[in-house]
C-alpha cells in the first residue's frame, strides 16, 4: 500500500509540473501592421472640365457628325512622371482609311495604366491626329488627351 501511494504521490508531483508547463492556446487575433508611408505618394489634382465645345464635321460617308473639341477636355495633374511610352507593333491596317492611334501611360486608380495603341477612321477626310501626351509643369505632369485636328 505504501507503494502505491508514493507512486500516486509521484505521479501527481509530475502531473503538476507538467501542469504548470502547459500553455494554454492563444485567441488574440490582431491585423498586421500597416506599409510604412511611401515617400513618393503621388498627389493628384484633377480639373474640372470647361462646358464642352462641339464641331460639326463630315465624315467619308457625307454624315456630319458633332466631336468634341480639345478646348473641352479635361486634364490631370500628376506629381510623378509617367513611365516610358511602350513599344507597339500595330496589326494589320484594316483598311487604307485607318488611321493608327499610339498608345499612351494614362492616370487611372492612383496609378498609370498602359492604354492600347488601335487603328481609327478619321472624323473627316484629312483629319490629321495629335496624340496624347504628358508635359511637364514645374515638378508635376499634365495629362492632354489626344483628338484629330
Amino acid at each position: 500500500m505504501k507503494t502505491l501511494s508514493r507512486a500516486l504521490a509521484v505521479c501527481g508531483t509530475i502531473g503538476l509540473f507538467a501542469g504548470c508547463a502547459y500553455e494554454p492556446e492563444s485567441h488574440l487575433v490582431s491585423a498586421p501592421p500597416p506599409p510604412p508611408p511611401s515617400t513618393a505618394t503621388p498627389v493628384v489634382y484633377t480639373t474640372p472640365a470647361p462646358a464642352p465645345v462641339y464641331t460639326t464635321v463630315p465624315t467619308t460617308a457625307g454624315t456630319v457628325v458633332a466631336v468634341p473639341s480639345p478646348v473641352g477636355a479635361s486634364s490631370v495633374v500628376v506629381m510623378q512622371a509617367p513611365p516610358a511610352a511602350q513599344q507597339e507593333v500595330p496589326s494589320a491596317r484594316p483598311t487604307r482609311d485607318h488611321v493608327w492611334v499610339a498608345g499612351y501611360w494614362s492616370w487611372q486608380n492612383s496609378r498609370y495604366e498602359w492604354r492600347a495603341g488601335h487603328w481609327e477612321i478619321p472624323p473627316r477626310v484629312g483629319a490629321v491626329w495629335v496624340p496624347s501626351r504628358w508635359q511637364p509643369e514645374g515638378s508635376s505632369w499634365r495629362f492632354y488627351e489626344g483628338y484629330w485636328e
